[in-house]
């Protein structure tokens, strides 16, 4: 295995570091704005509490390899800000959205993580462990990356760009790429 201490793997990390940091904050505007009209407006929760499952998840990947502080950095501060971002949701939302919310919360990050975390603990050891939570955290960054593609369906409807966010849809794909190039690197399939 190549260590990050590589100067090109490690260079491919930072970026992607940097790039999933702009990615975590690209909502800010968003949550500014629920802040001051202490609304939520009818945006949704899903994207966020999803997103914080998946950080989550590679949090724990990473605990299981050596040498991932890149991922376990860029993990962490997905954790926070998500986090800061569900909360605010929570604070803003209405009720029923506000339960629906919390309700998703309880099952996927608590129920679904803890289930994860002790099913993969307990039913399969070392190297089958990782390729095991591998797999899942693949599953789940997959729909944290493809979530922004459900609005194309709308922009091809109304034939407009209006809905689609450019900055968001660009450094996630720039995000992906930096973590294709350094999941090479590393000879990591699951990060690649």
């Amino acid at each position: 295995m190549v260590s990050t201490h590589s100067p090109l793997v490690f260079a491919f990390g930072i970026l992607g570091n940097i790039i999933s940091f702009v990615v975590f904050l690209a909502p800010v505007p968003t949550f500014i704005r629920v802040y001051k009209k202490k609304s939520t407006e009818g945006f949704q929760s899903v994207p966020y509490v999803v997103a914080l499952f998946s950080a989550m998840l590679w949090l724990y990947y990473a605990s299981l390899k050596s040498d991932e502080i890149l991922l376990i950095t860029a993990n962490t501060v997905g954790c926070v800000v998500e986090t800061i971002y569900i909360a605010i949701y929570i604070v803003f939302a209405p009720k029923q959205a506000r339960t629906f919310t919390l309700r998703i919360l309880i099952l996927m990050n608590f129920g679904g993580f803890g289930s994860i975390l002790l099913l993969s603990h307990f039913l399969a050891q070392g190297e089958t462990r990782v390729r095991v939570l591998g797999w899942v955290c693949v599953a789940f960054s997959v729909s944290v990356f493809a979530a922004p593609l459900s609005i194309m369906r709308l922009v091809i409807r109304t034939k407009s760009v209006e809905f689609m966010p450019f900055y968001l849809s660009l450094f996630l794909t720039l995000s992906a790429i930096m973590w294709l190039l350094y999941g090479v690197l590393q000879k990591d399939l699951y990060v690649a």
